[in-house]
This record gives structure tokens, sequence and C-alpha cells, in this order.
């Protein structure tokens, strides 16, 4: 059975953080792991795009039921929920590790559910947001300092 990756984060963010998801898509597909995400813009899109570049499979979970109005062309899976920020309950649970990149206040969410559910969480350090905060924070996160780091730390901890 494959690994599941969540890469979750902003929907804006800088050009460097989506080169980062774009790498970090990249290294999920080489690990032979399955990247899910939000299925929107920014650091799930990028994510996604380097996933399927680099010859991977992607799963987006949609906050709403129209998988027309889905802004990322490069999802292999669109799931529409329906759920608006509801929809974070599934993907921290869908996953077996999630790595976050930068993020506001859905990424919180995400990880909080996640950590409930005792799932690993890895934040790319310097990407801002939600990640920087979480460092710092009350809550165990893994800390990775780039892409490769990130996807290989969440792959140790999930086998």
């Amino acid at each position: 059975m494959k690994i599941n990756v969540g890469v979750i984060g902003s929907r804006e963010t800088s050009e460097g953080n989506l080169k980062i998801a774009e790498e970090v898509g990249r290294e999920i597909a080489k690990a032979g792991a399955v990247l899910i995400c939000g299925g929107r813009g920014g650091i799930m899109r990028a994510a996604a795009k380097g996933c399927k570049e680099a010859g991977g499979m992607s799963i987006g979970i949609l906050p709403i039921l129209d998988k027309k109005q889905c802004d990322c062309e490069y999802l292999d899976i669109v799931m529409p929920t329906s759920l608006s920020f509801g929809r974070n309950i599934f993907i921290a649970s869908a996953c077996d590790v999630l790595i976050a990149i930068d993020g506001n206040y859905g990424t919180m969410s995400e990880v909080s559910f996640a950590l409930n559910y005792e799932r690993p969480v890895i934040v790319i350090k310097g990407t801002g947001g939600t990640a920087d905060y979480l460092i710092n924070g009350i809550f165990k996160v893994s800390v990775a300092k780039n892409a490769r780091e990130a996807v290989g730390i969440a792959l140790k901890l999930v086998k």
C-alpha cells in the first residue's frame, strides 16, 4: 500500500515557497508515495505540479461541490466535498503524514486535526505563516530545512 503524503499551505504565498512546494511534490513522486492536497491554488497547485511532472499521483480534496471549478489542473483525482473548511478533517485523516509550507488558519486546522489523529507533521522552516509559527509552538512537529529533507522525514516517520 502506498504512503499518502499531505501537502498543505497557503493559496497566496511567495514564488520561493511555490518552488519549494513543487520540489516537495517531485520528491513525493520519486518516493512512490501519493500526494494529497486541498486541490486549490498556491502551495497545493505547486505541489501537484511537481508531482505530476515527476510522474507521480496526486489527489485533491476540494472544499466545493463543483469539480469543474477546481483551479488545479495537475491533479489525477479530484474529490469534491461541499464541506468548505470541514474538508480539512478529511485531508488530515486521509494522509499518513503532512508537510506544511507557509499557511494560514486552514493550514493550522489541518495540522491540529492531523496531530489529534496522531499523524506526523513536518514544517519547512523559513516558509512563513503557520509553518514557522509551529516551530516554536506547543505542538509536536518535525522541522525540515528543505523539500528533500521534509519528504525524507515524512517517509521515515510512517514506515
